[in-house]
Order: C-alpha cells, then structure tokens, then sequence
C-alpha cells in the first residue's frame, strides 16, 4: 500500500498518554506522526546513530536539547542530530500533533537518562 495515513498505520502507545503511527517503518529511515496531548512530555534521551527531524502539523513544541529550550511553532521543522541529548513536550492546553523523520530508524537506538 503506497497511501498512508493515521487510518492504516501500525499504531503505538508511547509516553504519557501519546500516539504514533508508523507512516514508513525500515532500518534506513522511519518516518512517524505522532500526538501528544497538552501537558504531556517525554524523557530525557539520546540516539547514538539517529538523525531526526521534527515537523510541527498543529501547536507548538518545546525541545529541549543539551539544556537549552526551543519553542517550535506549527508550520516549522527542528533538526536533532546523533548523540545530542533531547526531549519534547507539550506544554499548551492543545494537541501537538507532528511528524518526526529517523535516519537510519530510532527505534533500538535510544539511550534513556
């Protein structure tokens, strides 16, 4: 099947209360949307071989990365390259819905702090 969407992607829970849906799923690149619910957050983290790329669909996104803050308006991309130590959350009262883009895939290459 060549059309994905939300509908008719392997879907997953992660977080506090967060989805993900498995848009494109290989060992060279992974490429997810994911939901976040308002006042929701991940864990602190790193991957030691990932490149990821986070595009904003709705809301907006705090990062932190390597303890400086960045806030990411819908319509806007943040790039986290390997090894830089990350996070997300959502601190608004909506939604933050976003597509987030591993090369090669994240997933078996994270590191928790």
């Amino acid at each position: 099947m060549k059309i994905k969407n939300t509908c008719n992607s392997e879907h997953y829970i992660w977080g506090e209360r967060c989805d993900g849906w498995h848009l494109l799923k290989s060992d060279a690149l992974s490429i997810i949307q994911e939901k976040m619910p308002p006042n929701t957050e991940e864990s602190l983290h790193f991957h030691s071989k990932a490149q990821q790329f986070f595009y904003i669909l709705s809301g907006t996104a705090t990062f932190e990365v390597d303890d400086e803050i960045y806030s990411v308006e819908e319509g806007n991309g943040f790039h986290i390259q390997p090894n830089e130590i990350h996070r997300i959350f959502n601190r608004t009262a909506n939604d933050l819905k976003f597509i987030v883009i591993s090369q090669p895939k994240s997933h078996g290459d994270r590191t928790n702090l």
